[in-house]
């Protein structure tokens, strides 16, 4: 006849405790979806045409940026073909040592496809009119409005089971 001894019973609990605790936290691990920050380039120069580089105040908009995400974990960053997008990217980018991907401006569906195939943070920069398809086209139903003057906004997505939408001002 086997006698289970208290010892046996301490063990085994401890093992299925510990089964529990693993499994669990490889769920919690699997699940775990990322967060988009997505912001509209910084303030252009009245000069240059259709592709104008960031005015004074755009860089240090650019530059306060790389400082408020330094620690949010970002390993990619999306930007489009011009430069105003890239200017506001290019200090966060030098500060986590990364090479910006440049998707085109009209291509809102190539960036949701890369973004979504992500599973860490990213941040995004974009433009005032392809924001908020950018922002739909990732389930959130509630209408954004960026006004042509408006360079402030910093929308953090979590993409969950249900995406949440947070706007900030920065």
């Amino acid at each position: 006849m086997n006698v289970i001894r208290p010892t046996d019973m301490t063990s085994t609990m401890k093992c299925f405790l510990l089964s529990l605790l693993l499994s669990g936290l490889l769920v919690s691990a699997t699940a775990a979806q990322s967060t988009i920050f997505i912001v509209r380039h910084a303030e252009k120069a009245e000069s240059g045409g259709n592709d104008p580089d960031l005015s004074e105040a755009g860089r240090a908009r650019a530059e306060a940026l790389a400082k408020m995400l330094k620690d949010a974990g970002i390993s990619a960053i999306y930007a489009t073909e011009l430069k105003r997008t890239q200017q506001t990217a290019a200090p966060l980018a030098k500060m986590l040592h990364l090479d910006p991907t440049m998707v085109p401006a009209k291509d809102s569906a190539a960036l949701i496809a890369k973004v979504r195939g992500s599973t860490s943070n990213v941040l995004v920069v974009g433009h005032g009119n392809t924001i908020p398809d950018l922002i739909k086209g990732f389930g959130i139903a509630t209408p954004i409005n960026i006004a042509e003057n408006d360079y402030d906004n910093l929308f953090v997505l979590v993409l969950e089971e249900k995406p949440r939408l947070i706007r900030l001002h920065y």
